[in-house]
């Protein structure tokens, strides 16, 4: 059942503040290792491909954590579900910061990846906790987390370590998560929305085996070879798990993920619309800080330092949280979907304009601004599109399914935008590096992903709009 007026009505500016707050924090983990990725096989005394690990492993947990967390929440209740998964973030931030072999270090970032549930399930809870006139900015904000935090990772990380060691960026990632913790437990009413049902386990696992195994074969393409047998086996293989596991879960009374409910073209059209916007987010996010931090001698490098770099690329995350509430607006008066169009094609003229500001950094801070403020605005209109279709005792679930393919869309890039970095390349002091063109054909291969994000949405059923009061 849901919380009484009285109850929703209290203090839920604060309750939303520290819901977005937890979203932050759970998601700058996802760059935070960034600056000092180069620097990772000196520091834990091991080979730079099981170093690369280290980032990969968080990105995965995440992946996978934010559908299970999200039914988790719609059996146990979200609350509970928040502060365990602030917990995961305070543990795992621990562990990373104590530690300077490999082997606890994965396991340590693999716990902050698994923090990102918070992300869908605080997402969810909003609706419960909001009164209806601030449902939808509260929505939208939360909703922009997901990319600025990752977004203001990278300049915080690269200050942190320009100032103290690297294990300080872990420190300050757990005072983040018990700050997180606290605020949940302190101003986010519980909400008794629990119901009941049981975890398919069998599901979970499954969908883990899948993800990971499909995911490690995309983001470890570029190092391994394409066309190598362990990277065609990994993706092949995680394919067909996935739909072994659609298969068993199509049979399941009490599913993991409800796949007929998923199969709605409002639901369906979203979350592939979310594949495309997410890998629009995270190419940018690559393409620009590498193109910043080429040697100006190259002739079209910008020779920034990474903390430089890093604060060139701070207003963006900033302009995606600042048009959250934009989106809240074009929702209520066009609708989430004309939003989620709207997001993606600023999102493509954000890439188009990178291909002709490239020449110093603040032209591609202004085409950076561009492009994640479509971001935020297309990120934003998502969550009411799935909630809008969705019934209340599975919204976490769907919503986790929803930010599963915004992650899915980032590995996608993330290996897309490797690849053609490294096969147009220019000498330069006797190593290889991205030539122009590989940018410019990265930001247009952004372009192109947002345009079919765009038509995605396009084809998500029109709704009909309750009349506002």
């Amino acid at each position: 059942m849901t919380q009484p007026e009285t109850e929703i009505a209290r203090t839920p500016v604060l309750a939303v503040a520290a819901l977005c707050f937890g979203g932050l924090s759970a998601a700058l983990t996802q760059t935070l290792v960034i600056p000092i990725q180069s620097e990772l096989p000196q520091l834990l005394d091991t080979s730079a491909s099981n170093a690369s690990w280290v980032v990969t492993i968080t990105l995965l947990a995440a992946a996978v954590s934010m559908p299970v967390a999200g039914r988790l929440a719609d059996l146990y209740g979200k609350q509970r579900l928040l502060v365990a998964c602030a917990a995961l973030l305070v543990v795992g931030s621990v562990v990373t910061a104590l530690s300077s072999t490999l082997m606890p270090v994965l396991i340590g970032r693999g716990l902050q990846g698994a923090a990102m549930g918070f992300i869908p399930v605080g997402i969810s809870l909003i609706r419960e906790i909001t009164p209806p006139h601030m449902t939808s900015t509260a929505v939208a904000s939360m909703s922009a987390t997901l990319g600025v935090g990752g977004a203001i990772g990278l300049p915080l990380a690269a200050w942190i370590v320009d100032v103290g060691s690297w294990h300080t960026l872990f420190w300050v990632a757990a005072g983040a998560g018990v700050l997180m913790m606290v605020g949940v437990i302190a101003l986010v009413p519980h909400v008794h929305d629990a119901h009941e049902g049981r975890l398919d386990a069998a599901g979970a696992l499954g969908l883990a085996v899948g993800l990971v195994s499909f995911l490690v074969g995309l983001s470890k393409a570029n190092d391994w070879g394409w066309a190598s047998g362990r990277t065609i086996g990994t993706i092949v293989g995680g394919i067909v798990v996935l739909v072994l596991w659609g298969m068993f879960e199509l049979r399941q009374d009490d599913p993991l993920v409800d796949l007929r409910a998923s199969a709605k073209p409002a639901v369906l059209m979203t979350n592939l619309a979310a594949l495309a916007v997410g890998f629009g987010m995270m190419a940018q996010s690559i393409v620009v800080p590498q193109l910043l931090q080429l040697p100006k001698e190259t002739g079209f490098g910008l020779g920034q330092t990474i903390l430089a770099a890093g604060l060139w690329m701070a207003p963006a995350g900033l302009a995606m949280m600042l048009f959250a509430p934009v989106s809240s607006r074009i929702i209520s008066t066009l609708g989430a979907r004309i939003a989620l169009m709207i997001g993606a094609a600023v999102l493509a003229t954000g890439y188009l304009a990178s291909t002709v500001l490239m020449g110093a950094p603040w032209q591609l801070l202004i085409a950076s601004c561009i492009a994640t403020a479509g971001v935020g605005i297309g990120y934003a209109a998502m969550p009411t599109l799935i909630l809008d279709s969705t019934p209340p005792h599975e919204a976490a679930a769907a919503v986790g399914l929803n930010s599963l393919a915004r992650s899915a869309g980032t590995t996608i890039a993330a290996a897309v935008m490797a690849t053609v970095l490294t096969s147009n390349t220019v000498a330069f002091g006797g190593i290889e590096l991205p030539s122009e063109s590989a940018f410019r054909w990265c930001f247009f291969i952004g372009a192109f992903a947002a345009l079919l994000g765009v038509a995605l949405a396009a084809c998500v059923p029109a709704r009909r709009r309750a009349a506002v009061q």
